[in-house]
């Protein structure tokens, strides 16, 4: 292993806002030997596992230098999270204030903002419309070609008072995915008789256990009742997201997920924490010059995850800070940017330690 010269446990359990399903995740900084420096062998990130991450001290420094919340929130945390420091990484520690800057504005502020959106996600599984999460069949994805415009099967079928086992299909060539429509008549009478054979034969358009229409054969001289066209490539990414669904249905961690009242949508209640949190941050940076880790409202932070608070509340909150926030780091004094001087000097002191 590298040599780490710092360790920290961070996200939740730093934040005061851990559950007992919550992970523990673990962040740190390491030297790279001068020989893989100099050489091929440089690696800037070292990903353990999923909860366990560790920067090269220079990609470390780069990240500081951009606002990055989650390296900034590393050199303030709090000590009953430091696993593990060396006296070489009191090096950034000692001038920690000098990374926050104007660019937290965008990196905490607008990584906020990006966390209601990814909440309300009209594109989060949990909120795909019926259309992408119910089972369909092939003739759910027919269309009937009537007076010039195309029309769903099951309402044509509906107007017309025909019943699609009845149906026959045939093939039209250089049509793709076209079908002249036929219509078996004598097999209703066929039908309330109780009879259980259609006179024709015809095999109807889909069945609810396949993926694909059904063609017929039909006698010659018998005229089409229509034109109908199978999307094929609709039915495909149709299943394609059904797969997916399912997919996450079966491996959702659902201790995140909750129905805010008097709100249609399911809400990843994580996001909305994370979003107060770094708006929160986010002014505690252009007023007090420094990060506060261990969140003084955890409890609140942690009602909002457990879907005691309005989601229209959190929302309008945020809006209003967000439209603060930019005045507050105008007129914040912190530098638009870090000295890059100085990070270069820090860089080669660290190096040389």
């Amino acid at each position: 292993m590298e040599n780490i010269i710092f360790k920290a446990l961070v996200g939740s359990q730093a934040y005061g806002t851990s559950t007992p399903e919550s992970d523990e995740d673990f962040k740190g900084v390491y030297l790279s030997h001068p020989d893989k420096l100099l050489a091929f062998g440089y690696t800037e990130q070292i990903n353990v596992t999923k909860d366990i991450t560790f920067y090269e001290v220079r990609r470390f420094l780069e990240l500081l230098q951009t606002g990055n919340p989650t390296v900034l929130e590393m050199i303030f945390s709090p000590e009953d999270c430091i696993i593990e420091k060396k006296p070489v990484f009191d090096l950034i520690i000692q001038n920690r204030y000098k990374f926050l800057t104007q660019k937290c504005l965008q990196s905490f502020g607008g990584y906020a903002i990006a966390q209601i959106k990814k909440a309300k996600g009209l594109d989060k599984k949990m909120n795909w419309e019926k259309s992408r999460v119910e089972r369909k069949t092939p003739f759910d994805f027919c269309y009937a070609y009537v007076d010039g415009k195309t029309i769903p099967i099951q309402k044509f079928l509906d107007e017309a008072k025909f019943k699609q086992e009845f149906c026959g299909l045939v093939a039209l060539n250089h049509f793709k995915d076209c079908y002249s429509l036929y219509y078996d008549f004598d097999a209703v009478d066929f039908f309330n008789t109780g009879k259980k054979e259609n006179p024709l034969g015809y095999h109807g358009i889909a069945l609810s256990d396949s993926n694909d229409i059904r063609l017929s054969s039909v006698p010659k001289n018998i005229l089409p009742v229509g034109l109908i066209n199978f999307n094929k490539d609709a039915y495909s990414n149709h299943c394609r997201d059904y797969k997916e669904y399912q997919d996450w249905l079966n491996n959702r961690n659902t201790q995140r997920y909750v129905d805010i009242a008097g709100h249609g949508q399911a809400i990843d209640r994580k996001n909305l924490l994370h979003c107060r949190r770094l708006l929160d941050t986010a002014i505690e940076i252009a007023t007090q010059k420094t990060i506060n880790v261990r969140r003084p409202n955890a409890d609140y932070l942690l009602s909002i995850r457990k879907g005691q608070v309005p989601l229209q509340e959190i929302i309008d909150q945020a809006e209003k800070d967000v439209l603060g926030l930019e005045e507050l780091f105008k007129n914040s004094g912190l530098p638009e940017d870090v000295d890059k001087d100085f990070v270069n000097d820090l860089l080669l002191q660290i190096r040389k330690f």
